[in-house]
């Protein structure tokens, strides 16, 4: 999941972005409206999180131009004023969320996670493929009953590749999903966790590769819902 952190104080945004890094996401900080605005433009995101009262551009004004944009990004507003017609107002320009400042971390992370599960097309509650079951939920994989440790990377990259129900993930957009703006475009890292992955979950291989287009997970492996 690919998280935008849009806000000015920029020791809380660096302590969002920690935070939900170490939960697994991708997560990319913008300071300020502006910046914000043109980052979210040319990512995407499934989960924008906003602070309201931003320099450059408004957090208003950002919040309706993604709306307007008809993306499937979806925006967790956070704001100092805990007032209800502080909510409603920022509910009526289109955010998805509200959350009033202080708050607590982890149900920042909750709804941010719930929210990245409205950010994407329908998928079963448990992803197979075989003998492999990944849990989104629980962040948890077992292949045969047998529970896979997998690190944050190594897990988003499967959980691309079986979303994606049979087809093709290229190289560039697993590093989109799965990594975050500060990853050079040319590292070897996606081959290189695409080898350690492939190890931990065994044989037989689940995991093609196709030279010049990128890796999927045939769907006849896959066998729907759980």
């Amino acid at each position: 999941m690919r998280v935008l952190v849009v806000e000015d104080e920029r020791h809380l945004a660096d302590a969002i972005a920690r935070g939900l890094r170490r939960h697994g996401l991708a997560v990319d900080v913008a300071y300020d409206g502006s910046v914000g605005h043109e980052m979210a433009f040319v990512t995407r995101y499934d989960v924008v999180v906003l602070d309201r009262d931003l320099p450059g551009m408004h957090g208003d004004q950002l919040c309706a131009a993604l709306v307007g944009s008809g993306a499937l990004t979806r925006v967790l507003m956070l704001t100092a004023s805990g007032s209800v017609a502080e909510r409603v107002e920022g509910l009526r320009l289109g955010a998805d969320d509200y959350l009033p400042k202080p708050f607590a971390f982890d149900e920042l992370v909750a709804r941010v996670q719930a929210l990245g599960r409205r950010a994407t097309p329908v998928t079963p509650p448990v992803l197979r493929a075989g003998d492999l079951e990944l849990d989104p939920a629980k962040r948890s994989v077992t292949r045969g009953g047998v529970l896979v440790d997998l690190t944050n990377k190594e897990f988003g990259v499967l959980e691309e590749l079986l979303r994606a129900r049979g087809g093709v993930v290229s190289t560039e957009e697993l590093l989109e999903r799965v990594w975050d703006a500060n990853t050079d475009p040319f590292t070897t890292i996606v081959r290189v966790t695409m080898r350690t992955l492939r190890m931990k979950i065994g044989q037989p291989a689940l995991i093609e590769t196709l030279v010049g287009a990128g890796y999927r997970i045939p769907s006849a492996a896959q066998d729907g819902v759980a």
